[in-house]
């Protein structure tokens, strides 16, 4: 299966995390960073936020 990429809201319905969140766990080096598509846009890698959620699900 090829790598698809999503845009923030496709993340934040995912996670449930708003925004701010998401950016702050990326600095903090604790979520999948996003891939710069274009000057003004940038993407997530689906496969690694679902990747995310597995982990957060098998430690709990």
């Amino acid at each position: 299966m090829p790598n698809k990429i999503i845009k923030l809201d496709s993340v934040k319905e995912m996670t449930t995390f708003s925004g701010s969140t998401i950016y702050r766990l990326i600095s903090q080096g604790k979520f999948p960073k996003q891939v710069k598509l274009a000057e003004r846009s940038c993407g997530w890698v689906e496969s690694e936020i679902d990747e995310y959620l597995r982990k957060r699900i098998n430690n709990r």
